[in-house]
């Protein structure tokens, strides 16, 4: 017992070592990012790159080794796992669908989501299928590629948002046309990651695979026809008291969100599916999702969300790319990346009616990958279907197109003669 009660501590230090260098890291990182007129978030996705094997272990591997110990492996990637699934409940309760109510908006956010998702997923789809035999040759091809082309259709609502805040974009059609097939964007996505890691798990189209699919779909209809009427009966017995929510209902909502993610796992798919579910289920009492993001939300951004993007940085070493032709393909995923989403995007904002420089300007910013593609990847990763080399290309290529996204916002405004940008930190 004392034995264990020792190892115990042990691992705690460890942890807490860890977590103090990360949550410092990412704030660090955050404020340089905002510095140099780039969105918090991008900051501390890169102080994750950098604490892993491509600056921090490269080096100091030593003292690198002794922090990053396999002991606190297990508790990190829980802790990870947990801020992952309040992240996708606030990711999911923040989707704000009454745009799509909007006569103006409605044919320019229905063509853009439809463009956004279609072209890069057949865009991905073909890049896999082309390199597998050099880039995945002992991965079956047909998840392979799967994975890739969601890779290449996602987009990240949550930093979208955030830029969006943080250049004051938020109340603008392009900012509310842009969010708004985001979220689209991001819904489809997401409901096809779950099915293909569901097929990609069962290994084919089989009675399992198929049993799967069904059992998501029986989830999507209780939470549907008994998850709304539920959530409507707490906010209603339980409402916010000087605009917080009641510890009661904090619980209940913890304990829900928990069981929606047993619930998607039981289902061979990410528990965290089961966090984004339970959101949606929540988005439409906006009193309700402000006082949670203050009371939570803050939380899980500045403690949990950190800890996911170390983990991520600590199984992506850009050193390991070391040919040529390592950066030629790393080059190729970024080029399709990029043409398979903005020229779409494009295409399809001037079809429903935009001008040039509006479709210019939300073709940059549904180019926007960050969090939600870091998610894709350690998805793909953990299954087995994205081999590390291509974990890293396609990481670099999510962190990649998120810095862009500021630049090009900046020198689209310059060009067209808009009111200059003014970024806050938000």
């Amino acid at each position: 017992m004392n034995v264990s009660v020792h190892q115990t501590e042990e691992t705690l230090v460890v942890v807490f070592a860890q977590l103090i260098v990360i949550v410092l890291a990412a704030r660090l990182a955050g404020n340089a990012s905002v510095a140099v007129r780039q969105p918090r978030a991008v900051g501390e996705i890169v102080a994750g790159l950098l604490l892993g094997p491509s600056l921090f272990g490269a080096l100091l591997p030593g003292v690198s080794a002794s922090l990053f110990t396999d002991a606190a492996a297990g508790p990190m990637l829980v802790l990870s796992q947990i801020g992952l699934i309040l992240l996708m409940f606030q990711i999911g309760s923040d989707f704000e669908f009454a745009h799509l109510q909007g006569a103006v908006n409605r044919r320019a956010v229905v063509l853009i989501t439809s463009f956004s998702v279609l072209a890069p997923l057949i865009a991905g789809f073909a890049f896999g299928w082309i390199s597998a035999p050099r880039l995945a040759p002992d991965i079956p091809i047909l998840p392979y590629s799967l994975f890739v082309s969601i890779a290449f259709a996602i987009t990240a609502v949550p930093i979208l948002g955030r830029i969006l805040r943080e250049y004051q974009m938020t109340r603008t059609p392009t900012g509310v046309i842009a969010i708004s097939a985001a979220a689209g964007n991001d819904a489809i996505g997401w409901l096809l990651l779950a099915s293909v890691a569901a097929f990609a798990s069962a290994g084919e189209l089989s009675i399992a695979s198929a049993l799967q699919l069904g059992g998501l779909a029986a989830l999507l209809g209780l939470f549907w026809f008994a998850g709304r009427p539920l959530v409507r009966t707490l906010v209603e017995k339980f409402p916010l008291v000087d605009g917080e929510i009641p510890p009661v209902l904090v619980t209940i909502t913890l304990a829900l969100i928990f069981a929606a993610g047993i619930a998607t796992q039981k289902l061979g798919i990410f528990t965290i599916f089961g966090g984004f579910l339970l959101g949606l289920l929540f988005h439409a009492y906006t009193d309700f999702v402000a006082a949670w993001r203050r009371q939570v939300g803050q939380f899980v951004l500045v403690f949990f969300l950190p800890i996911f993007f170390t983990y991520t940085g600590l199984r992506t070493n850009v050193l390991g790319l070391t040919t040529a032709e390592d950066w030629a393909w790393c080059a190729a995923i970024f080029a399709g990346a990029v043409a398979s989403k903005m020229a779409p995007v494009y295409i399809a904002a001037r079809l429903a009616g935009l001008s040039r420089s509006d479709a210019q300007l939300i073709g940059v910013l549904m180019n926007t990958r960050a969090l939600m593609e870091l998610i894709v990847l350690n998805i793909g990763l953990n299954l087995g279907f994205i081999p590390q080399d291509v974990f890293t290309m396609l990481v670099i290529m999510a962190i990649a197109t998120t810095v862009m996204t500021g630049p090009l916002l900046q020198y689209l405004h310059r060009r067209d003669g808009r009111a200059p940008i003014v970024l806050i930190d938000a």
